[in-house]
């Protein structure tokens, strides 16, 4: 069986000129970087007022550590949709290196629906991420630099909140103390940094609309408080127009190809977990303007990536999904029926049956808290059994879902046509009417309680003393209007990860808060959610090579 990278390589790519034009992208518009990779110029891509696409959202169940396939459904999906005669554009995020020189691997899709060329889609790409963690480290120096000639502001070192960051897995530096070796070295204080998708820089990027949004929400970015408890910003600082300077270009969404010379944008990269886990708007809004149907994804499972592309990006960038895919797998309902780790691949009828319920809770999110209609694809992978594929497809229809078999892994976009022609159906209907989980002028900690109860199903939120204190203290300043993004785990609806299925009666602790002005979320923390995840104990580092010729292996 050939690798994901195999495949890739061995795929004779598009230059990327032919893809603009099957985009009808003008070619003033585009800033190549090499032969299959380039950037859009927004200021000459004229797509304001242009007929809107259908947008297709793409998430899935809770996922199992391995991952579940949800980029790769959403590139066979887009590949489908182009073989029933569709224009379709997926728009995707952006991989992270700490998780591709992890465990968890890139995030290009697999199998015969990938985006190309992998190899530089998981490793530097264009540069965003780069630029980003130089803009966010800028800012750190600057308020360093700001408190060590003389502090104007009076800001404590001591409640200083924005941390340095870098793209990689080092938990060597989640806390570290800086600024020792003397007056000259600057005034040492307790620091940290977070891996880049986490920075609040990320967010913004994902968010903004152009340059001077960007400048006004990098400005908004709370770095700090005085000695006399007011928040110190960028602003403040003065520092938002080095930091756009830096962004301009990784603002520019990047335009690359499926396997199957599908136009793909990959644009930004923030984590669901711990951020609001869609690419950015930019990209989405460019889709939704060139083709017929616009494909995304959110991270994560639908409890997360989903609930903030709804209540967070939607309604910042007055999007309105058209259908939402639910991604589920026979080994992840397994996982969730309490089948261990090691034996997924066994056919196991039992727990499949009691891991059902996982599904269906997201699917009723989907249709009855946001009200859109949604399709259950099912992810199939070599080891399922007949018999397991027909009960999760039996048990949907029997509740009245939608509901297709994808092998788009195996097959490419042939894979994925019964799936596309459910999703044009979807689209082509009645539509849906489509509401957020909570409104805006609820405060903070009913919008918390209403994501906890009305999304994960849990029964009530615990606030420890320190989380009520910083939620009332945002409340104070005036950030009761904003959206929540909840920050736990992915692998349950609770914050507990080993609490699998469908849970009830469970209560989620929230023991922080922090405000995200720029991005304009307030993060709420829950479990034991880190901001700078570690290496394992094999880190797939271990096995990436490359040859003479420059031929990259071990990848995937």
């Amino acid at each position: 069986m050939k690798s994901d990278i195999q495949i890739a390589q061995q795929t004779e790519m598009l230059p990327i000129e032919q893809i603009a034009e099957k985009a009808s992208i003008k070619k003033e518009s585009l800033e190549p970087y090499g032969k299959y990779k380039a950037k859009l110029d927004l200021s000459a891509l004229k797509t304001k007022g242009q007929n809107k696409a259908k947008l297709v959202l793409v998430t899935a169940i809770s996922p199992t550590p391995a991952g579940e396939g949800k980029t790769t459904t959403t590139v066979g999906l887009a590949d489908a949709l182009q073989k029933l005669g569709k224009r379709s554009i997926v728009a995707l995020r952006e991989p992270s290196l700490g998780p591709v020189f992890g465990i968890k691997g890139g995030a290009a899709g697999g199998g015969y629906a990938q985006v190309v060329p992998m190899e530089d889609i998981n490793l530097h790409f264009t540069g965003d991420f780069h630029a980003i963690g130089a803009a966010n480290n800028l800012l750190a120096a600057m308020l360093d630099n700001h408190i060590h000639q003389g502090n104007a502001l009076g800001i404590d070192p001591r409640r200083i909140t924005w941390r340095r960051c870098v793209d990689m897995n080092d938990r060597q530096l989640r806390f570290v103390v800086d600024g020792l070796g003397g007056k000259a070295n600057g005034v040492p204080r307790e620091d940290g940094y977070d891996i880049t998708v986490a920075s609040e820089i990320m967010a913004v990027l994902c968010l903004a609309e152009s340059i001077s949004d960007l400048k006004t929400r990098l400005a908004r970015i709370v770095v700090g408080y005085t000695y006399k408890d007011e928040p110190v910003t960028a602003g403040d600082l003065k520092a938002q127009g080095a930091m756009a300077a830096l962004l301009k270009d990784a603002l520019k969404p990047n335009l690359v190809q499926t396997l199957e010379h599908t136009p793909a944008l990959v644009h930004g990269g923030p984590f669901a977990n711990i951020a609001h886990g869609c690419n950015s708007v930019v990209a989405t809004k460019t889709a939704l303007a060139l083709g017929e149907y616009a494909v995304t994804e959110a991270g994560f499972g639908a409890d997360l990536g989903a609930e903030k592309f709804f209540d967070i990006k939607c309604r910042m960038a007055g999007l309105v999904p058209d259908a939402v895919v639910l991604v589920a797998t026979v080994r992840a309902l397994k996982h969730h029926g309490g089948a261990k780790k090691g034996e997924l691949e066994k056919p196991d009828v039992g727990a499949l049956i009691k891991g059902l319920p996982n599904l269906f809770r997201h699917a009723e999110n989907i249709k009855q808290v946001y009200g859109l209609p949604c399709c259950v694809a099912i992810n199939k992978f070599p080891m399922d059994t007949a018999e397991e594929l027909s009960i999760v497809k039996q048990e949907c229809e029997r509740r009245g879902l939608a509901v297709a078999l994808s092998e788009v892994w195996e097959k490419g976009g042939e894979g994925g046509i019964e799936l596309a022609k459910r999703v044009i159906g979807l689209c082509e209907g009645i539509g849906g009417n489509f509401s957020f989980a909570y409104g805006l002028e609820l405060n903070l900690f009913e919008k918390i309680e209403a994501v906890v109860k009305r999304v994960y199903g849990g029964a009530a939120v615990n606030y420890t003393a320190a989380a009520r204190t910083q939620l009332g203290r945002l409340e104070a300043l005036g950030f009761s209007n904003l959206p929540v993004c909840v920050a736990k785990t992915q692998y349950s609806f609770s914050d507990d990860p080993t609490l699998l299925g469908a849970p009830e009666g469970f209560t989620v602790t929230v023991r922080g808060a922090k405000v995200s002005a720029g991005a304009g979320f307030v993060v709420a923390l829950t479990g034991d959610i880190m901001t700078m995840p570690g290496l394992p104990k094999s880190p797939a580092a271990e096995r990436i090579d490359v040859d003479e010729n420059g031929v990259i292996s071990g990848l995937f």
